[in-house]
């Protein structure tokens, strides 16, 4: 998975470091995954070939150089870690290899492909409060999933999650259709339409500590990709802790 690169602390030190919440960790491993971390520095897409699966994670705004816009007076980005996500996702998909991308890593997804970005949803959503409420604080999403989609597969009809995000996907890129939207409409959720499995979700499932569902598919997914198989993405029912894969 990818991280932050960014100040951090730990014991009496502070200094720049590779971060990723643990909640990430956890809810890979929980699934019966691997994690192994893939900070922005010294990027090399071969590193893909020794993993089962890509999982991108959240964090700051992409740069809107990467989609050919001007920076919203709000945006926020860090365009050497957009560098290093975008290089990896599009290696994960070239290579077919299993792709969860969770919350700016769905707009990474999308941004890779050609897609564009709404840098402050309040600019264009009265109710757009709810999904950043305060610094610090998740809101949380309610949506529908579009039948026979890997989300519906997973998810069932509806479902809500943790969400923590000021931007959203806008112009969607060709080659991913759109399985989730919030009831105003906001896209939680986007799939790809050929290839690999790459699912992208704007909320934040890692949060959700008692629903495990999306982490569980994509380790089953991942799993059935390191033994060569193309599986279905399907729910994990059928892993055992001990068939562990590496994303």
């Amino acid at each position: 998975m990818t991280t932050y690169y960014q100040e951090g602390s730990w014991g009496v030190w502070n200094s720049v470091a590779a971060i990723v919440p643990g909640a990430y960790v956890e809810a890979v491993a929980d699934a019966g995954g691997t994690p192994l971390l893939l900070p922005p520095v010294g990027t090399d897409p071969g590193v893909l070939e020794l993993v089962d699966g890509l999982i991108v994670i959240g964090g700051v705004d992409v740069d809107p150089q990467f989609y050919g816009a001007e920076r919203h007076e709000l945006t926020s980005s860090q365009p050497s870690r957009d560098e290093h996500d975008l290089a990896l996702t599009r290696a994960a998909l070239e290579r077919g290899l299993p792709l969860f991308a969770i919350c700016r890593g769905a707009q990474i997804l999308n941004v890779a492909l050609g897609g564009t970005l709404i840098q402050h949803l309040p600019d264009v959503n009265e109710n757009a409060a709810q999904y950043q409420p305060e610094p610090g604080r998740y809101g949380r999403v309610a949506f529908r999933t579009e039948p026979g989609s890997r989300c519906r597969e997973l998810l069932g009809a509806r479902a809500e999650s943790p969400c923590y995000h000021h931007q959203a996907l806008d112009e969607v890129a060709e080659g991913l259709v759109v399985t989730a939207r919030a009831e105003d409409g906001t896209i939680e959720a986007v799939e790809t339409t050929t290839g690999g499995w790459a699912l992208g979700v704007q909320f934040h499932p890692e949060e959700n500590r008692k629903d495990p569902r999306l982490f569980e598919g994509f380790v089953v997914v991942a799993h059935h990709h390191a033994r060569g198989r193309t599986p279905s993405g399907g729910p994990a029912g059928a892993l055992h802790r001990e068939d562990t894969c590496t994303p």
